[in-house]
């Protein structure tokens, strides 16, 4: 879904959160996404991650150093610091790295955490 979103004419690095992640992290199951009553709350809470997450240029892991910090501006603004703890090379106009996470700001992790707690 987040990668849909994107622009298919531009070049763009997504720290792509795993299935795992979205659901310990954001309380997202994509089964329920799928729900007509589920599908906007969905739709606006991955497109808020991709603002997130998202890089407008390519970033290879041949890039990043071993033990390099560098920083990127996501989409939104939010600072990404970004480094590498093993090598590997990916290759194409949208780079995706699954990572074990969600990155969010602290105002965008509580409305999540209050919305689901509203839910329960």
């Amino acid at each position: 879904m987040m990668l849909e979103m994107l622009p298919h004419d531009l070049a763009f690095t997504v720290f792509v959160p795993s299935e795992e992640a979205f659901k310990r992290d954001l309380r997202l199951d994509f089964n329920d996404s799928l729900k007509p009553d589920k599908y906007n709350d969905t739709y606006a809470i991955v497109s808020r991650v991709l603002g997130f997450s998202a890089v407008p240029r390519s970033i290879h892991s041949d890039s990043v150093k071993l033990g390099e910090l560098v920083n990127y501006d996501s989409l939104s603004g939010f600072s990404l610091y970004i480094s590498k703890d093993i090598d590997g090379m990916l290759r194409n106009e949208i780079v995706v790295h699954v990572m074990d996470g969600v990155i969010m700001d602290a105002e965008f992790e509580q409305s999540v955490l209050s919305y689901e707690t509203e839910e329960d």
